[in-house]
């Protein structure tokens, strides 16, 4: 029977009950007081943020649905945290700068199209559903995507890297799909 969000629904996807949490290893430990973020590369001014000084930057909540490669879908979740394009304001992109690539603790790396993190439902988030995004969940910092498999929301975020050219991330290079849409499965690298 279809349910409410059916029309939302990927394909292969199932509408989940909470929010799982999933690594690819062990939930690292993260100092919010000594935690930055850095934005560097194909911009005009290099910029390290503490995460106090990040948050303080203009916020926004945006309402998104979050898709798991592992199949789940979870639906409008609300997100509160920072716009991409604040951040670029802040540092200025060169005329040449085409991907990003999102770098967390523990070294994860995921790349995106610079256009894709440019979409207007992406934020740098720390609050879902009015509470802070748990440590299992990417706190303090966490990149929302939405329209892409949530591998791409790279947790505990501490590095944007902004590139001219693309290069593959952690999952990527493992046999991952490089867009990872999800209205279109895109899984797997042998679907390129």
């Amino acid at each position: 029977m279809p349910t409410k969000n059916s029309d939302r629904l990927p394909p292969g996807q199932y509408e989940a009950r909470g929010w799982p949490v999933l690594n690819f290893g062990r939930t690292p430990s993260v100092d919010e007081q000594t935690a930055t973020v850095r934005v560097w590369g194909a911009v005009e001014q290099e910029r390290r943020w503490t995460i106090a000084e990040f948050k303080a930057l203009p916020t926004v909540t945006r309402t998104a649905d979050f898709h798991c490669v592992t199949k789940f879908s979870v639906f409008d979740n609300e997100w509160f945290g920072v716009a991409p394009r604040t951040v670029f304001d802040e540092v200025g992109l060169q005329p040449d700068a085409s991907h990003v690539m999102l770098h967390g603790a523990e070294g994860y790396t995921t790349n995106v199209p610079l256009s894709a993190l440019l979409d207007d439902d992406v934020v740098f988030a720390w609050r879902r559903n009015g509470e802070d995004i748990s440590v299992e969940h990417g706190w303090p910092l966490r990149l929302i995507l939405p329209k892409r498999y949530a591998w791409k929301s790279c947790k505990w975020l501490t590095g944007v890297e902004v590139m001219t050219a693309d290069r593959r991330g952690f999952w990527e290079e493992r046999g991952y799909h490089n867009d990872a849409d999800p209205f279109t499965e895109q899984r797997y690298s042998y679907q390129e």
